[in-house]
């Protein structure tokens, strides 16, 4: 198989750019001046008032789901490297930044009753850092049903190439190997860690898998028809 490991790191570098969190703990400065004198009236008001400060400390994020604020993919890319995160998804696949993000998080926020759209659209800039705009529910369907429809498309045309013997063995191995290292780095991007061995036993299985797709096509494309070779009509052996 071709080795693409120098060509990929070098894109993968200009299309994603990891960030530093930035947020630092708030602190609160201290009054050390002396106080008026107040009346017990007062210091009654003011120690309730601290009693339910305490009680009811500030949401830093107020309205904001907490599995939201937990969320922590996409935190390898900001919203500055968008554009060159969605110029590399559109030069190796069928879909766009947008739609790549909206189907990660289909995945994640989806429920026994179906995909969470309105938490997703509304809180999208805050799960997803390079997204700026909210979306509604229907903007979350459409780009979902949108990533749904091309993965379709894309699935047809790969198991015809597969199937009808355009490629050698060899070209199917390039072709299988080329699109795993974008479909890794597009996880690796997400927040998946995979290790060396999990990398290496995908791969083998999916080059076993592909073995097999062309052993049976080679079967289906003789199954009751004429040897364009020689005019036999023949049925193909399972």
């Amino acid at each position: 198989m071709t080795d693409e490991s120098g060509h990929a790191g070098e894109d993968r570098t200009q299309a994603i750019e990891r960030v530093d969190d930035g947020d630092a703990d708030p602190t609160a400065d201290g009054d050390t001046a002396d106080q008026p004198t107040e009346s017990p009236a007062d210091a009654t008001d003011r120690s309730a008032t601290s009693t339910a400060d305490e009680a009811s400390p500030a949401d830093p994020k107020p309205g904001v789901p907490e599995d939201v604020r937990k969320y922590d993919r996409f935190q390898k890319i900001d919203s500055g490297t968008y554009d060159r995160a969605n110029e590399f998804l559109r030069e190796r696949t069928y879909i766009t930044a947008r739609e790549w993000a909206i189907a990660r998080l289909c995945a994640d926020f989806r429920t026994e009753t179906g995909v969470e759209m309105t938490k997703i659209g509304e809180n999208l800039p805050e799960l997803v850092p390079f997204m700026t705009d909210t979306y509604s529910p229907q903007a979350v369907n459409q780009a979902r049903h949108s990533f749904e429809e091309k993965v379709r498309k894309a699935g047809a045309t790969f198991l015809y190439g597969a199937m009808c013997d355009f490629f050698t063995a060899e070209e199917l191995d390039d072709v299988m190997y080329e699109a795993t290292e974008v479909a890794k780095f597009l996880l690796e991007v997400e927040g998946v860690d995979l290790s060396v061995e999990e990398e290496l036993e995908a791969e083998d299985r999916i080059s076993e898998v592909m073995r097999d797709v062309r052993e049976h096509s080679a079967a289906l494309r003789h199954d009751e028809v004429s040897c364009p070779e020689c005019g036999t009509t023949f049925t193909a052996e399972e």
